[in-house]
C-alpha cells in the first residue's frame, strides 16, 4: 500500500473485491501478469481519499497508466449495488459477508480505450475504498513481450501513489473453449427494460449488443427462443412472448415462417457461437404442461399452448409432429453448428414419472438429436430418460466416472461448499469453475441467467441497478452478469470478467494438455493438493500463480 498526505493506494488483482470500509489485499508483485495473443487481462487500483474540509466528499484523481508498445488500456469504475439478500441463513462461510449491503460489482467505463497510455478520471469517495478496473488488451498478433505496467497516481497534480506490475505476453493465442458454455439469454427483459417492442430494430439492436456481451465471457452457446422459454415463469402466468418462428394455423394445417431465425443466426454466427439450444419442449420442474406458443389464425393472433394444456394432449402432439421435422430442416439447411434440445428443466425424483411420459411424446421426433436436461437424480440417467445430464455441482458425484459426456451447472441451490458467483461471495468461488471443469472433464457449464431481468417466476420486470435479488427469490446476483446501459449497451460486472478469466484458464489447460499431457496439467493446477467441486483455495493469488506457471510450461514449448 502507497500512502501519500493521507491518500492511500494498493494495486489489487483482479479477484480483489474491494469493499468501501475493509482495506484491500495487494496483488503479489512476485507474480507477473501473463497474457496470450487476443487476450484481456486485468488488475484493480484501489484509492482511498482523506477527508475533506466542509462538506466536500467527492475528490477526482488523475490516473495514469503506461503499458508496453500496443497493449490497449481501458479502464472501469467499480460501483457497489444494493444486495438485500447476500447468503441464506445455512450459508457456509466462503462469503464476504453474509448481510445485506452495498458491494462492488457494476463495471461502469471511464472514457475511450487507449494505446501505450491513459490518462484516467477517476471520483473517490471521502473516508472509503473505491477501485478502479484497468483492462489490458493484447493485439491478436502481438510478439513475445516481457514488460511492465506502470501506474502513477494523481491528486491535485501532486502525484500520490506509483505501484507497477510486470506483464507478460505469448506469442500464441489461446485455443477456442473446447466445451460448450452456455449462459441462458433472456430477450423479453431487454425488450421490457428499453421498452422497445419484441423484434423491432431496437430491439434487434438490443439483442446483438448483448449476445456480443456473451461472447466476451466465451459463451460459445446459446439459448434460442424459437419459442418463448417456459422457465422460471409461475405456474398460470405468462412472460413476454419472445417467439422467434411466425406460426400460422389454417384449416387445420400448421406452417412456419423462419425469417426471425434466420437473423436470429446471423447474429450467432457474427459473434462466434457454434451451439444453439433451443427452448424446452415442456413446462420447468415436472414436464406437466406445454410451453405458451402463439400461432396466427384467421381469427387473429392466439395462444394455442400453455399451462392449460397438457404435455401429453393429442393436439400438442400433432402440432410438434409438423414443427419438429420443418425446424429440424430449416436448421440442418441454415446453421453449422450443433444443436441442443431440452424437455424440461430440473426434475426431481417424484416427477420421473411426468418426465417420462413428456419425453415420450417427443422421443421419435428427436431421433438423432443431441437432448440436455438439468437435473440432479442419477436416476434420469439409469432409466434412459436423459441423453446428455447437465448436472448440479452439488449432486455430481453420483455421474462422474461414467465415461459418458456430461455439463455441469450452478444456480441459487447451489450455495453450500461448491463453487458459484453471487456478488458476495469472493471471486475466487467464481475464478475455479474453469479448472474444476477441466479436472472433471466436463463437456459443458451452463448458468440459467445472462440477463433476467425479472423477479423470481418472472411476475413482474425489476430494475437490476437496483434489485440484484430478482425482487428477494435469488442471492444477490444469481439471475444476471451484466447490467442493461444506456444506448442498448451492456455493461460488464466484476463477475461477468472473472467467469470469463476462468474460461481462460480452461483454455490454457487446454493449449498445455495438446503440448504436454494432461497429466503435466493437473500436477501444474493443484500445486497445493486435490481440487475438487468442494474443495479449492479461496485464496485469489492461487489463481494468479497457477495461471503464471501454465504460461512457463506453454512458452517453454514453443
Amino acid at each position: 500500500m502507497d500512502t501519500t498526505n493521507g491518500w492511500a493506494s494498493v494495486l489489487c488483482d483482479s479477484l480483489e473485491k474491494v469493499r468501501h470500509d475493509v482495506t484491500p489485499s495487494p496483488l503479489d508483485g512476485r507474480v507477473p501478469l501473463v497474457a496470450y495473443r487476443g487476450q484481456t487481462v486485468s488488475v484493480q487500483l484501489a484509492v482511498w481519499a482523506p477527508a475533506l474540509p466542509g462538506l466536500g466528499v467527492l475528490s477526482t484523481v488523475d490516473v495514469r497508466v503506461d503499458v508496453p508498445a500496443g497493449v490497449r488500456v481501458s479502464a472501469s469504475r467499480v460501483e457497489l449495488v444494493p444486495v438485500q439478500f447476500a447468503a441464506p441463513g445455512d450459508a457456509d462461510d466462503g462469503y464476504l459477508d453474509h448481510a445485506p449491503g452495498l458491494y462492488p460489482d457494476l463495471l461502469r467505463p471511464i472514457g475511450e480505450p487507449s494505446r501505450q497510455a491513459a490518462e484516467v478520471p477517476f471520483d473517490v469517495q471521502a473516508g472509503q475504498w473505491r477501485a478502479l478496473w484497468i483492462d489490458l488488451g493484447v493485439p491478436e498478433e502481438a510478439a513475445a513481450l516481457d514488460g511492465a505496467v506502470d501506474i502513477r497516481v494523481l491528486a491535485g497534480g501532486s502525484l500520490v501513489g506509483t505501484h507497477g506490475v510486470a506483464l507478460r505476453v505469448a506469442a500464441v493465442a489461446l485455443p477456442p473453449l473446447s466445451i460448450a458454455n452456455t449462459h441462458w439469454f433472456h430477450c423479453d427483459g431487454l425488450a421490457q427494460y428499453y421498452g422497445d417492442e419484441v423484434f423491432g430494430e431496437d430491439h434487434w439492436r438490443a439483442i446483438d449488443a448483448f449476445l456480443g456481451a456473451a461472447a466476451e465471457i466465451r459463451a460459445n452457446t446459446i439459448l434460442t427462443p424459437a419459442w418463448t422459454p417456459p422457465i422460471d415463469t409461475a405456474e398460470g402466468t405468462y412472460r413476454l412472448p419472445t417467439q422467434l418462428v411466425d406460426i400460422t394455423l389454417a384449416d387445420g394445417v400448421y406452417t412456419f415462417d423462419f425469417t426471425r431465425l434466420r437473423r436470429w443466426l446471423e447474429i450467432c454466427r457474427r459473434h462466434g457461437f457454434t451451439t444453439i439450444e433451443l427452448p424446452h419442449l415442456f413446462t420447468q420442474w415436472g414436464a406437466y404442461a406445454t410451453p405458451a406458443i402463439y400461432v396466427n389464425t384467421p381469427e387473429g393472433p392466439r395462444r394455442r399452448f400453455g399451462w392449460d394444456v397438457g404435455a401429453t394432449d393429442p393436439a400438442y402432439r400433432q402440432f410438434l409432429a409438423a414443427f419438429i421435422p420443418e425446424l429440424r430442416r430449416f436448421l440442418d439447411a441454415e446453421w453449422e453448428g450443433d444443436v441442443v434440445f431440452h424437455v424440461s428443466d430440473e426434475p426431481d425424483a417424484g416427477q420421473r414419472a411426468s418426465y417420462a411420459a413428456a419425453h415420450q411424446v417427443v422421443a421419435d421426433l428427436l431421433e438423432g438429436c443431441t437432448v440436455a436436461d438439468a437435473l440432479s437424480d442419477v436416476e434420469f440417467l439409469d432409466h434412459g430418460l436423459v441423453q446428455l445430464p447437465i448436472v448440479a455441482t452439488n449432486h455430481a458425484a453420483p455421474f462422474l466416472g461414467r465415461g459418458r459426456d456430461f455439463w455441469l451447472y450452478y444456480c441459487v441451490a447451489q450455495y453450500q461448499e461448491v463453487a458459484n458467483r453471487f456478488i458476495a461471495m469472493p471471486s475466487s468461488r467464481s475464478r475455479v469453475i474453469g479448472t474444476q471443469l477441466f479436472l472433471e472433464r466436463a463437456a459443458g457449464f451452463l448458468h440459467w441467467g445472462f440477463n433476467f431481468y425479472n423477479s423470481q417466476f418472472s411476475r413482474r420486470p425489476i430494475d437490476p441497478f437496483l434489485d440484484t435479488c430478482a425482487g428477494g427469490g435469488f442471492m444477490g446476483g444469481d439471475s444476471f452478469l451484466v447490467y442493461p446501459g444506456p444506448g442498448r449497451v451492456p455493461l460488464h460486472s466484476i463477475r461477468s470478467r472473472v467467469f470469463a478469466e476462468a474460461m481462460d484458464d480452461h483454455r490454457a489447460m487446454q493449449l498445455l494438455a495438446g503440448l504436454a499431457g494432461e497429466d503435466l496439467v493437473r500436477e501444474v493446477v493443484q500445486p497445493d493438493g486435490p481440487i475438487t467441486l468442494t474443495e479449492y483455495p479461496l485464496d485469489g493469488s492461487h489463481y494468479r500463480r497457477v495461471a503464471a506457471r501454465l504460461f512457463e510450461e506453454i512458452t517453454a514449448r514453443l
